[in-house]
């Protein structure tokens, strides 16, 4: 307990997101002591998609001092940021951005992908991955140094860059953020010789640490920007999938967390490296030194924004549930391109025996989602991953039970909805679409604020919050074996998915 009488202690958690920043003071027993929250905005335009870096501190000052409002300061015992994967920039030796922040979908860097895998490929196959794609933080690297001249220059990830000017001075990035960057995550240290081959000048990417590490002290000017006490420890974090899997409690091998806002992520826990031939899923490395494999889909919630603007979408939630299985069958792909659990850069969503019946349109695309996600864990059966664990949903989407339902019926498994999710007195499928993140990774933030010197599977035990488990209904076992598998074969059809996987996925499938 904090030394202040009635004031209990807590740590604070801060998710960078694409559409905002959330900001939790959390208590070792899981209540929310506080919490904020602002916007972003980006600039998009076909592969191109940007952020202005000090946009992000602003908003994160604003949140902090929101969060903090009642929080009384001694109380404030440590602080750490997750932020968006394979998100970078350039900045100036005093942590000045010289470049905008390319986000972590950002795919302009595509022409300097074929030399990375080159000079880095024995590594990354290594690792598990086999090669980097557009979207990675190493060809975007190499891109932001083509366009600028100027000498000097340092990479900072997103939460490298917030992290600088919470303490005031460089600091070192985490091993979570570095994954994408090339960091070698088994020696836990840059590959010279990988950055030697790419002309990287010696300097220019920050030191490494794992997440849970700490990395200085809130100085003088960040407090009085956002509220959080100077001297308050500053611990490295992680990427925000990484964040929302320690916020889930369950952090034992097998087990899974399905993130569902805009698109789709998994994240699991392994004790082994997961090697994918196919480069889809890659892993990151927990702070107790276990693997967190998954990968982030290109479908999700953000089709129904896209596709359903203005309905009442509510009611058409309702309303699919008397459309199982669907007419029309859906690969709602948010943006071109498939990422997991198969990477095809030329897939594009479609809708196949459409009625013009909005809720049978609507219901396809809830179970559209539902196949992919049941797609991805074969695939990670066919790698030998474990999935034999808990899985928890969480993000936007789990705010609707029918969606979570469902997704457990068509997954054959039971499936946990975490506390926050259950208690949210709205329900906005456009707030979901619109990129609306649940606590999940603000909570697993604050859990990697208060792991230093501590064993981290079991401060997230205490922190996060209890669920309930939602069983597959008996009545429903078998209604979406044919549609799924339907699916199945449209995407091997069109080249997109390989056929290992197509046909791991019907073995798997009940006769």
């Amino acid at each position: 307990m904090s030394a202040v009488p009635g004031a209990e202690e807590v740590w604070v958690g801060i998710d960078l997101g694409t559409q905002g920043v959330r900001a939790l003071a959390v208590t070792a027993s899981g209540g929310v002591a506080g919490s904020g929250s602002r916007k972003l905005t980006g600039r998009r335009d076909g592969p191109r998609h940007e952020q202005d870096p000090e946009d992000w501190w602003t908003a994160l000052s604003a949140a902090c001092r929101q969060a903090l409002a009642d929080v009384p300061a001694q109380a404030v015992q440590a602080v750490a940021v997750d932020a968006t994967s394979g998100t970078v920039l350039l900045t100036d030796d005093h942590g000045r951005p010289l470049t905008p922040a390319l986000m972590y979908d950002d795919t302009r860097a595509a022409e300097h992908v074929d030399r990375v895998n080159e000079a880095g490929g024995e590594l990354w196959r290594r690792l598990g991955y086999q090669r980097m794609q557009p979207a990675w933080a190493l060809p975007k690297l190499l891109w932001l140094l083509r366009r600028h001249a100027g000498g000097g220059a340092r990479l900072a990830h997103q939460a490298d860059f917030v992290n600088r000017r919470l303490t005031g001075r460089p600091v070192a990035t985490d091993l979570s953020n570095a994954l994408k960057t090339g960091a070698d995550l088994i020696a836990e240290a840059w590959p010279e010789d990988v950055l030697d081959a790419l002309d990287i000048p010696a300097g220019l990417l920050p030191p490494l640490q794992r997440s849970g590490t700490r990395l200085g002290t809130v100085c003088a000017r960040a407090a009085e920007s956002t509220g959080i006490p100077e001297g308050t420890p500053v611990i490295a974090g992680s990427t925000d999938g990484c964040a929302a899997q320690l916020g889930t409690g369950r952090l034992t091998a097998g087990s899974w967390n399905s993130v569902l806002g805009t698109t789709l992520v998994l994240k699991g826990v392994s004790d082994e490296l997961v090697h994918d031939p196919s480069g889809a899923v890659y892993s990151h490395k927990a702070p107790d030194g276990r693997w967190l494999p998954g990968g982030a889909s290109s479908t999700g919630a953000g089709a129904i924004a896209r596709d359903f603007p203005g309905r009442d979408l509510a009611d058409l939630d309702r309303r699919a549930a008397t459309r199982e299985p669907s007419t029309a069958l859906a690969y709602p792909l948010v943006a071109a391109g498939e990422r997991f659990p198969f990477l095809a850069p030329q897939a594009r969503g479609f809708r196949l025996d459409g009625t013009g019946d909005e809720a049978d349109d609507f219901a396809s695309v809830l179970q559209g989602v539902g196949y992919l996600e049941r797609l991805c864990f074969d695939h990670l059966d066919l790698l030998g991953a474990p999935t034999g664990g808990d899985l928890t949903l969480t993000g936007g989407a789990a705010r609707s039970e029918y969606w979570c339902q469902l997704r457990a019926d068509i997954l054959g498994r039971p499936v946990v909805r975490l506390r926050q999710a259950e208690r949210s007195s709205s329900f906005d499928w456009r707030w979901v679409g619109a990129g609306g993140r649940e606590a999940g990774p603000a909570l697993g933030a604050a859990v990697l604020a208060a792991s230093p010197g501590r064993d981290v599977a079991e401060v997230a035990a205490r922190m996060a919050p209890a669920g309930t488990v939602l069983d597959p209904r008996p009545e429903k076992a078998g209604l979406f074996d044919a549609p799924y598998l339907r699916l199945v074969g449209e995407l091997e059809r069109r080249g997109w998915l390989p056929a290992r996987t197509a046909a791991h996925a019907r073995e798997r499938t009940p006769r």
